[in-house]
């Protein structure tokens, strides 16, 4: 397929090269030119303008936040600009409202749109084993699906409703992010009392809590690397925070998510939020007085 794609941060760079691979022809764009210097070498093309890579079959894009996606989108006017008609993909994490309007702007258009926001590091990513949760259009899911096999292990189908997709990750983010905040505080109890924390997480991670996040994050904690950072404090902050958001938007109370979000933003006001989610456990340990 022909496709465009628009975001090359540290997860989409690994997936445009994913689709090269898979023999999809693609044309790249990002906002600053550092992370395009060797993408020729990788089977990509790179085209100077979003409005360029708006175009062809399809055209994914993958931008930090909100405020990214509505730069370049909406308040950059890429989509008003448009001649073209392809099927737009987005697989960022933005906010419910975010993503309704955004619906709402590509169906003013006749342009599909398919929410599909991953889960995954870049490592999965770059190993094309992302779990990615889709949204929209049943004929346009199954138009850019071959896209999606050639970046994930597994595409759920969350509906027809692109903001479904976008609110099921963010659950899955709050998630992530209350069990790495009780990694952390279990860390700091066993450490208290002369339990190596690595052999715990080794112990549940092997048995009660199988699985990614607790064997990772755990790993991370009890070796207190916090560096490179594969998911940033300062962006699970930003989940947190959208998940709250879709909470207030229907009078829900969710407890452990402002907790969480506490504890984020402590780590992020001890300057830490650009390191890896993992740095909960130097909060922790710091807020018991041990670090």
């Amino acid at each position: 397929m022909n496709v465009g794609f628009i975001g090359l941060g540290h997860m989409g760079r690994a997936m445009a090269v994913n689709l090269g691979k898979a023999g999809h022809d693609v044309r790249a764009w990002n906002r600053t030119r550092e992370a395009t210097v060797d993408l020729a070498s990788k089977g990509l093309s790179f085209v100077s303008t979003a409005d360029e890579a708006f175009a062809g079959d399809a055209v994914i894009s993958m931008l930090a936040d909100d405020t990214a996606v509505r730069a370049v989108f909406l308040e950059g006017g890429l989509l008003s600009r448009t001649s073209t008609s392809p099927i737009h993909v987005n697989m960022a994490t933005i906010s419910v409202a975010l993503a309704n309007e955004m619906a709402e702007q590509h169906k003013a258009r006749n342009i599909a749109y398919v929410a599909a926001p991953v889960l995954g590091r870049p490592d999965v990513a770059a190993a094309a084993k992302l779990t990615i949760i889709a949204a929209g259009p049943a004929n346009a899911v199954a138009q850019v699906q071959p896209l999606l096999d050639a970046l994930g292990a597994r595409t759920w189908n969350a509906g027809d409703t692109p903001s479904h997709a976008n609110l099921m990750k963010l659950a899955a983010n709050l998630l992530l992010a209350s069990a790495v905040e009780t990694l952390a505080e279990a860390a700091v109890l066993l450490s208290e009392y002369g339990v190596e924390p690595g052999g715990f997480v080794e112990l549940i991670a092997t048995s009660s809590f199988q699985g990614p996040v607790y064997g990772t994050y755990g790993r991370l904690i009890a070796q207190r690397q916090y560096e490179p950072a594969a998911f940033k404090a300062r962006l699970a902050l930003k989940d947190v925070r959208l998940a709250l958001a879709a909470a207030d938007a229907r009078s829900i109370p969710l407890p452990v998510a402002s907790t969480i979000r506490d504890s984020l933003l402590e780590t992020d006001a001890h300057g830490d939020g650009e390191r890896d989610c993992a740095v909960l456990g130097r909060t922790a340990a710091r807020r018991a007085g041990r670090e």
